[in-house]
């Protein structure tokens, strides 16, 4: 039988996150996952590596860890990235208030307010007959998920040695050994990155964090006419919804308009982000709908309340919709990710708010240093 120091259940990029900061350790990492490819969130999202609006606190300390590893990685893996920063557009003086009041927090460094002429230079399509303000942050970038994610398994298998397990169940752990459906593994330590799978591993550790599924829609739009978008675009609904900004308290008053005049948005938990591919198109989302077991239909009518916020933002006419998806991810009400221990040489690693790419790498590290201590540097 093969022995690991790690074996990390899961190879979405929560799981990839882990086999890097254990890599890095110089441990032997084996991930396994169900499917033959990264199938869920990590590859349905917006591949948009946030920093500025996450909640204060560790998910933005993390995030900005995450964030400089993607760096790293993307430059060694050939990951390209396709953006950087980000613009933050506001459509009334609620939303600009909750812009300034942002800026005068301590994870606003690096941040400024743009002139509407400044952010129609990074964002060319921009209705500056809509937009009052905006903020701009460098901290961010984009990759293709459903491109990023293989290349960075194929990195690590290939420079890092890491072995994958593609099309395999785990159907027990009893660290050090693991039952699969392709027979016994043993491993020093072992990490369950389930996603939202909440069922198929440690179910009665997992259920006392509560958590749910959360389903959000997202399309692929091209423009008629080429357009090339610096950064990604978010809006005032943004502003409501990322923590960094929405726990503010000038974010009531942002929040209360939002709620009078764009219920419909509010109630099914649509805000903007735009992210742009390298064939020019447009990756659009999204909704956020909750429960156990969420449907798997997409409501034409939730697609059109983000399509139209996307248009009090951008001016492109004619543009057309070219892919339409649902993704679902783990999400709970009093936490944004939980890791529990089953053992002293187990853990179980779940991102509960969305934001998983955006601080999966940090976790990591987190998760490793718990299992191996912290590593002593020069």
């Amino acid at each position: 039988m093969t022995q690991y120091d790690v074996a990390i259940v899961g190879g979405g990029i929560v799981g990839l996150g882990h086999a890097l900061a254990a890599v890095r350790r110089g441990k032997s990492v084996v991930v396994i996952d169900r499917d033959a490819q990264a199938n869920g969130a990590s590859i349905r999202n917006f591949g948009f590596v946030t920093v500025s609006g996450q909640e204060a606190g560790d998910c933005w300390t993390l995030a900005r860890r995450a964030r400089d590893i993607w760096a790293e990685v993307a430059e060694a893996a050939r990951i390209p990235v396709l953006q950087r920063g980000m613009v933050m557009t506001a459509r009334r003086p609620e939303a600009e208030a909750v812009i300034d009041a942002f800026l005068a927090t301590d994870m606003a460094a690096g941040c400024r307010r743009l002139t509407l002429d400044e952010a129609a230079g990074l964002v060319p399509a921009l209705r500056r007959d809509q937009i009052t303000g905006a903020l701009y942050s460098p901290h961010e970038l984009r990759v293709e998920s459903r491109e990023a994610l293989p290349r960075l398994a194929a990195w690590l298998a290939e420079v890092h040695g890491v072995t994958f397990l593609w099309s395999t169940a785990v159907t027990g752990i009893d660290t050090p050994s693991l039952e699969t459906s392709r027979g016994p593994i043993s491993a020093e330590t072992v990490i369950v990155c389930p996603g939202d799978d909440f069922t198929s591993l440690y179910q009665d550790r997992i259920s006392t964090y509560q958590p749910v599924r959360c389903k959000l829609q997202m399309l692929r739009v091209a423009p008629a006419r080429p357009v090339a978008l610096q950064t990604p675009v978010m809006s005032d609904l943004g502003l409501a919804r990322y923590k960094g900004y929405a726990d503010l308290p000038e974010a009531a008053a942002l929040k209360a308009r939002l709620d009078a005049e764009q219920s419909a948005h509010r109630a099914n938990g649509v805000h903007l982000i735009v992210v742009q591919s390298a064939d020019g198109s447009l990756v659009v989302g999204d909704s956020h709908h909750y429960a156990p077991t969420p449907d798997p239909f997409a409501p034409v009518d939730v697609r059109d309340l983000i399509l139209d916020e996307m248009d009090q933002v951008l001016d492109l006419p004619g543009r057309t919709i070219q892919e339409h998806w649902i993704g679902t991810y783990a999400s709970a009400d009093d936490r944004w990710r939980f890791t529990d221990a089953p053992d002293d040489a187990t853990r179980i690693v779940v991102v509960t708010a969305g934001c998983g790419a955006s601080t999966a790498f940090a976790i990591g590290e987190e998760t490793i240093a718990s299992l191996f201590g912290q590593e002593i540097t020069a």
